[in-house]
């Protein structure tokens, strides 16, 4: 069959061949991934004409510091205000390298027999994290027969505890 000098072919051969490429398809590998649809979205090209519906100004408005190409918004900038964290009151020292040691006191350890560590403490959800050392204060009795490890003592509480037939033992950090 013949129409204007270029062959058509036959109906079956146009199925079969969407046959091919519908099973084709159907072969699942790395180059057959596709983003899922609507998830990728293309670039807005701005400053493209009027017709564009974002041409001449490309969406920065007219004039000003904030249309100016290179313009980059910094944190905490309120456009020549003084800015908040400047106005606001500051006072005393902020110890940027401080250590965060928790204290514990010995009326705390009363249901411990035994050894009690820092680990012991945090299992048992009597300090909530270790941070930079645990340091056992004096403000109750100690139990009896306590081997306490900690990373500081105070003096009244290591009295304590050597008084009660406990141990004491500093560990290092």
């Amino acid at each position: 069959m013949e129409s204007a000098g270029r062959k058509i072919p036959p109906l079956e051969w146009t199925v079969a061949r969407k046959k091919k490429a519908t099973e084709k398809a159907k072969e699942i590998g790395l180059e057959s991934l596709q983003p899922q649809a609507g998830s990728r979205r293309k670039k807005w090209r701005v400053g493209r004409g009027p017709g564009s519906g974002n041409g001449k100004t490309a969406g920065a408005g007219n004039k000003g510091q904030l249309s100016r190409s290179g313009f980059v918004h910094q944190r905490g900038f309120e456009g020549g205000q003084m800015p908040l964290h400047r106005r606001v009151p500051k006072r005393g020292f902020r110890n940027l390298f401080r250590k965060y040691i928790v204290a514990v006191n010995l009326d705390r350890l009363a249901g411990f027999k035994g050894e009690v560590t820092p680990e012991n403490l945090l299992a048992t959800g009597v300090i909530k994290e270790i941070g930079d050392g645990v340091a056992i204060l004096g403000r109750g009795d100690s139990p009896q027969g306590l081997k306490v490890k900690a990373h500081r003592f105070s003096a009244e509480a290591r009295r304590k505890i050597e008084a009660a037939g406990g141990s004491v033992e500093i560990l290092p950090r």
